[in-house]
This record gives C-alpha cells, structure tokens and sequence, in this order.
C-alpha cells in the first residue's frame, strides 16, 4: 500500500508538471514597451494683440500651432512694457525651453532678462540685433510691399493711393517704403498717401484714416500691423477698392476687396530656432525672411485674381524674380 501511494504521488507531481508545461508553451511572451516618445520643448509666445488678431500676432501663432514637436503657452494683449516683461520673466522662471517675444517692442526687455536665464532660448521680431541666448527675426517686408507698390500703381483709376501706417519704426516701415518704390517704379505720376496712426493696435483710428484716404480720392489701400482689420472693413464699404495686405490672408475680413497678400512662412523660422537649439545653438543669430528662401510668399485673392490684368501679373512675377535673385534690390534707407 505505501508503495502504492508513494507511485501515486509521483504520478501526481509528473501530471502537474507536464500540465504547467502545457500551460507555458500556450502563454504569449510578454511585449516588450513601447520607446518612449521624445520629450516636446516648451515654448512660450508673448504677443501684443490676440491670437485671432488676422494680422501679426496671429499669423505666427497659427505656425506655432501647426509644430507637433513642442507645447505652447500664449500670453495676449501683451503691449504695455510691464505686462510683458512679467510674463517674459515669468516663463524664464518655469523653465520654458523658447520664449517667442513677438514684437521689435520687446527687444529692450529681452536685452534686460536674458542675462539672468542663459540656458533659455528667446526669441523676437522684426529686429536685427541678437544676443548670446536671442535669435532675432527680420521679415523683409520690403520686398512683397514692392510687388504690391506696382500693383497699386498699375492697377490705380484714380492715380492716388493710400497708406494706412502704424508707427515709423520695424517692420511696417519697410514695409511702407517697399511699396511707396513699387508705386513709383509702376507709375511715377500716382500720388502716394501716407498716415500713421500712432500705434500698432488702434482699429478705430486706422479705419478713420483708410476713410479719409478713400474720401481724397484713393483707389488702393495698404497698411500693417494688427490695426489693420479696421481699415480693411473701411475699405470694404466703398465698393471698388481694393486692399493688399501683409503678414497673413485677410481676404476673409472683406473676400471682395483685399485683392493680394504677402505671408510670412513663420513655420520655417521656428523649426529653425528648434534645430538650431537642439544642436547646442541658444541664440546669436538673425533670421531673415525673403523671397529668396520661401519664407516670404506673394498670393492673389482667388476670388479676384481675374481682376488683375495680366501685364500686372507678367510684371509682379518679372520683379519677383528679380528680387529672388538679388537683382533687383529694395533700397529702404530713403
């Protein structure tokens, strides 16, 4: 009997075994996890208007969005010096990896901050000075301003266009005495109108002077900065006006009057500051958009572009070329 149950046993622990066995060769091999996904930058964009401004401050934000490599954090209506400089700071003080002060207004304040966080990447523009952990960028608004200068000079019944400026400084400068030789260069007898309003985000006064221009006889108008929606809508309640436009498409504010735009690819600007960041490079450096590399761009309203003559068109492309290949250069000194 106990040699009985000894063989019982064993049979017992064999059975078990093989069934464990069995069970083994059934169960699927642990997967092995997953390569973890490399860590986003973070990047902050201090902006003097909103993020749906139809001009400056919105044309760069939508290219920010657009970047699957980073998370963004806005801070708006950033345009008093004070309020910027905290949310500058602030943002230095969290660790942000790219602070993106977008506006030639804060370069004092970055000059004043950077110092103090020399491993953060800072960023602004329109502007030419950098710094060891600053990258400036320049949009050489001068060039599509030209293009649009001799469509307006062109195109004019009245031989009188207008200008409805910001303030004489940055990029709306260029960008004004670009068009103002456009003009000239098309038609040296157009009378050319120019005012400014004082400030980069007044919509009010900026529709008040698109009237006045419009009232002195002007066909055409132009301008820059975020202020500009308010003469675009100006613009748009005298039919047979047209508007060209910069920084972003505005055809949306008035289809049946912005008649062509300049973008800027700020897409390309910022996948730039990354790459460059990446390798070990914070700053020192300044970024220029042009015809030249694609980070400017010339397009028509396709609601309208049947109303421009193709002469027009044969000569905005003639001169693009030109400036493309440094041919033809836009001397903004005068």
């Amino acid at each position: 009997m106990k040699r009985m149950a000894n063989m019982t046993k064993l049979f017992l622990v064999a059975l078990t075994g093989i069934s464990l066995l069995l069970g083994g060769c059934g169960t699927k091999a642990p997967t092995p996890s997953e390569a973890p996904k490399a860590q986003k930058l973070k990047v902050a964009l201090v902006i003097p208007s909103t993020i749906d401004d139809l001009a400056w401050s919105q044309s760069m934000y939508e290219a920010l969005k657009k970047n699957d490599k980073i998370e963004l954090v806005v801070s708006e209506r950033m345009g008093k010096p004070v309020d910027a400089s905290a949310a500058i700071r602030q943002y230095a003080t969290q660790g942000y990896d790219i602070i993106i002060a977008h506006g030639a207004q804060y370069y004092g304040i970055l000059k004043e901050i950077t110092p103090e966080f020399p491993k953060i990447t800072f960023a602004y523009g329109t502007g030419a000075q950098s710094g060891p952990n600053i990258f400036a960028y320049e949009p050489q608004a001068q060039e599509g301003a030209y293009l649009m200068g001799l469509m307006a000079g062109k195109m004019s019944k009245s031989k009188i266009v207008g200008i409805v400026g910001p303030v004489e400084a940055g990029d709306a400068i260029k960008y004004n005495r670009g068009f103002q030789q456009g003009v000239l260069a098309a038609n040296a007898n157009v009378k050319l109108r120019i005012a400014y309003t004082g400030s980069f985000g007044d919509l009010v006064k900026a529709a008040e002077i698109a009237k006045t221009h419009m009232d002195a006889g002007a066909d055409i108008l132009t301008g820059s900065s975020q202020q500009v929606p308010g003469a675009i809508k100006a613009a748009a309640g005298k039919p047979g006006t047209y508007w060209l436009s910069t920084d972003m498409d505005q055809s949306s504010i008035a289809p049946d009057t912005v008649l062509a735009f300049q973008t800027y690819n700020w897409e390309k600007i910022v996948a730039k500051m990354i790459e460059l960041r990446k390798s070990g490079t914070i700053g020192g450096q300044t970024m220029s958009l042009s015809f030249a590399d694609g980070t400017l761009e010339l397009k028509y309203n396709p609601k309208l572009v049947d109303k421009i003559p193709q002469d027009v068109k044969d000569a905005v492309e003639k001169a693009k070329k030109d400036i493309a290949s440094g041919a033809l250069k836009i001397d903004i000194s005068k």
